[in-house]
């Protein structure tokens, strides 16, 4: 990664120590998905991904609007959410993007003051502090609106002791496969559309308080078809890492390209779920359905010692066995990580999710991003929208 520009730990540390000055961020608290169809959905996340039964709002609870189921597994919460009647503003979000991200909830200490700071920064409001009670206690939230239609809510929790959040009632199920050693998010990764790339790393830095500590152009992110640009945006703890991606011209469409016709808008590409055993989560997953990009060829799994380095002396994993699976690997100053990539998610070709294992490695997997695109091209060839 010659040409990334990354900074050194104590720099990225300072750096970092001044971006928890205005919008300390405790970590990610939720995601919401706009589905068509949220108990269908909800019994797809369970089967595939080994996700548990939260909680529930529908009509049962009050809710005349729209349904949500919430899943769980480690520290990871989906909120699954479909609209109860044409009326519902969750319609027109479906008709334009399919089932997708629309939430990207963070949990604060403060939910006022991350509102009044993001806002005076120049941040657009999707609502303005509200306080939600019931017998468990209280939660504050805000939203404010990032690229797109997406969006970020601030929630403050520290005085509820509920199942989720007010209005939500525990979802009892008798059906709760077991969990497939999902862990938590390790980044979401949103698609912009072209040129708009600095415009919203810009605003992370100004609105929010994020740095850019990696970067990556289309002279490293290019196949013989396709190339992207990225930049990968952080809070000043780490616990929130945003990479940032926009189309780059190139002899044919990128991935990026073909997400941005499909989904019609910028928005969230795919998560990034962390697990602390890639080979054993990824045979569950494998054995649940859940369907991976094509494998590279066996050129790339013969080039891995080289490509490791003295990493290769640390790697506890069995190249062969990562071979049989498919998985990528790469390392960077501080260690490897090992990550694989599912298909998208629905039939229009926008939500995936990439499982990861970091080994020390602080990096995105830059040395896989060329059989990365080159398995996703197979993919757009397929479709037909290379």
């Amino acid at each position: 990664m010659s040409k990334s520009t990354e900074s050194t730990d104590l720099g990225l540390k300072k750096i970092f120590a001044g971006a928890q000055d205005f919008l300390p961020l405790l970590g990610t608290d939720y995601i919401e998905l706009y589905v068509g169809n949220a108990k269908q959905a909800a019994h797809f996340y369970k089967t595939a991904f080994g996700f548990q039964s939260l909680a529930y709002k529908g009509l049962e609870t009050g809710s005349k609007d729209k349904v949500s189921y919430v899943l769980k597994q480690g520290k990871i919460r989906l909120i699954l959410s479909t609209p109860l009647h044409s009326k519902s503003p969750l319609n027109a979000h479906l008709r334009k993007h399919g089932d997708g991200v629309k939430v990207i909830a963070l949990w604060v200490e403060d939910a006022k003051k991350a509102y009044l700071e993001t806002t005076k920064r120049g941040a657009k409001s999707y609502f303005s502090p509200k306080t939600d009670r019931d017998e468990f206690g209280e939660v504050v939230s805000s939203g404010i609106y990032t690229y797109g239609e997406t969006v970020h809510i601030f929630v403050e929790r520290k005085n509820y002791n509920g199942v989720f959040l007010p209005g939500f009632v525990t979802w009892k199920s008798n059906y709760n496969p077991p969990a497939a050693g999902l862990k938590y998010v390790d980044h979401i990764v949103g698609n912009v559309g072209w040129g708009q790339m600095n415009t919203w790393v810009q605003w992370y830095e100004k609105v929010m308080g994020f740095v850019n500590f990696l970067s990556f152009d289309d002279t490293q992110i290019h196949t013989e078809y396709s190339a992207l640009m990225s930049k990968v945006m952080s809070n000043g703890n780490g616990r929130i890492k945003f990479p940032i991606n926009e189309p780059a011209k190139a002899e044919k469409r990128s991935q990026i390209e073909e997400y941005l016709d499909f989904y019609e808008d910028s928005g969230v590409q795919h998560i990034a779920v962390a697990t602390d055993d890639i080979i054993e989560t990824v045979k569950h997953l494998r054995k649940n359905g859940v369907q991976f990009l094509p494998p590279p060829p066996e050129a790339y799994y013969q080039a891995i010692p080289g490509r490791l380095g003295s990493h290769m002396k640390l790697m506890k994993e069995n190249v062969s066995a990562l071979q049989e699976l498919s998985i990528l690997v790469d390392a960077d100053e501080e260690g490897y990580l090992l990550q694989i990539f599912t298909k998208p998610l629905e039939d229009r070709p926008t939500l995936f999710f990439e499982i990861i294992q970091r080994m020390g490695a602080k990096g995105f997997g830059a040395g896989n991003f060329k059989a990365l695109f080159e398995s996703i091209e197979r993919e757009q060839a397929n479709r037909g929208t290379l």
